[in-house]
């Protein structure tokens, strides 16, 4: 199969006790727009109507939803939907055609007054990313001297899957990755995090990937876990290569079956939704995503006279 065509919902729901009575909210619910990947259309819908809805592109050339809720409300439900076509990559990455990590990391070093990579700012820390001297002892047992640095983040990407346990209660998205590293649970935000992390404890960029994946794969394929949520990768930077995406949690290189939202330094940068809530005291949050294939003729919203 050389692609596959979707249709994406992704509904947030917020139950509060208490009256909530007005709120602002940020969204990075539209799929992105790339060379492998079309948005054939999207839709957002939002309960209570907003007053003000706006979109903007942000740093990162993501599509940002910014709306202002005035009215009171019990409970604030948001929905995404979108179609989405994704081609597999042609041909596929040759990890062993990419420069040798150190002379990647020596591309990427600041030096007053000269040029450089546009991908160095990703070889920063960042809050939910950051650097340790820990994370580049374990990111060096796969980055031997010379070593091709895709085939050596991909070897990275083998032992994090092989060596820590998809752990849906372990974490929240404030857990350190020092922390993550040390008890070898977490999820795909975590596990992107750690791969991040090791690879700037080393000099090298990486970023953080927002997307969905297939929820029911094509018959004789496995079921790539979190397919029943928002999931998350990583991108790794190769100068011959440009940006490469791995997926730890699976262990896979997305292709075809992975649907990109956004991108940036990590998790707080693309979350799905956040916002600002005057009142409404303690809430429950439901999230559900759902990925399948779609028709050529599938109707958006608007062309069914769905409101």
């Amino acid at each position: 199969m050389n692609g596959g065509l979707y249709r994406i919902e992704h509904e947030t729901r917020y139950a509060h006790r208490g009256g909530v009575s007005t709120s602002q909210h940020v969204a990075y619910l539209t799929p992105r727009t790339l060379p492998r990947q079309c948005v054939r259309w999207h839709d957002l819908t939002i309960e209570p109507a907003p007053a003000s809805c706006v979109q903007r592109v942000d740093y990162f050339g993501n599509a940002v939803d910014q709306f202002t809720i005035l009215t009171p409300y019990d409970e604030l439900c948001v929905v995404g939907r979108s179609l989405v076509e994704v081609l597999a990559a042609e041909p596929p990455v040759d990890p062993e055609a990419s420069a040798e990590w150190e002379t990647v990391r020596d591309e990427l070093s600041y030096e007053r007054g000269a040029a450089y990579a546009d991908a160095s700012e990703f070889s920063f820390p960042s809050p939910y990313a950051v650097t340790a001297p820990e994370l580049a002892e374990f990111a060096r047992a796969s980055f031997a001297p010379k070593r091709p640095v895709v085939a050596a983040a991909i070897h990275l990407m083998h032992r994090i899957h092989e060596g820590f346990t998809f752990d849906p209660g372990s974490t929240t998205i404030a857990t350190p990755v020092t922390r993550v590293l040390a008890d070898r649970r977490g999820v795909c935000q975590d596990f992107a995090h750690l791969q991040i992390g090791c690879l700037r404890s080393l000099g090298l960029a990486a970023r953080y990937v927002s997307g969905y994946l297939l929820t029911e794969p094509p018959p004789g394929q496995p079921r790539l876990v979190g397919a029943d949520a928002s999931h998350a990768w990583l991108s790794i930077w190769c100068p011959r290569l440009g940006w490469v995406d791995l997926d730890p949690t699976n262990d896979v290189l997305p292709s075809h079956r992975h649907v990109t939202l956004a991108w940036g330094r990590d998790y707080g940068d693309v979350s799905p939704l956040r916002g600002v809530v005057l009142g409404g005291r303690t809430h429950t949050l439901h999230v559900g995503v759902s990925v399948m294939p779609a028709m050529e003729d599938d109707a958006s919203p608007a062309e069914a006279g769905s409101v």
